[in-house]
């Protein structure tokens, strides 16, 4: 792998340096900006049900959304039979 690449957690998933988000990441953070305003908090089983991904998927691409700048506010919120977030507009 380059020095101008890293692997996320999740399966293959590629950043390049510039910080572009993956495709998996996008479809996250597209789901949650189309529902934060009827919904706060998030668990990442019920994100991967709609999205078609694994739990597991989720929470390990949550991590440059939750270190990127967004029009969303994203904080690991809880863990109570599965991972919450909670997220802000």
């Amino acid at each position: 792998m380059s020095t101008t690449a890293s692997t996320t957690a999740a399966e293959g998933d590629v950043l390049d340096a510039a910080g572009n988000l993956s495709e998996k990441q996008r479809r996250i953070l597209q789901y949650l900006r189309t529902n934060v305003g009827t919904q706060t908090y998030f668990k990442s089983r019920l994100i991967a049900e709609d999205l078609d991904l694994s739990a597991k998927e989720v929470g390990a691409n949550m991590r440059p959304l939750l270190d990127g700048e967004f029009d969303v506010s994203i904080e690991k919120w809880g863990y109570s039979s599965g991972t919450t977030w909670k997220v802000t507009a």
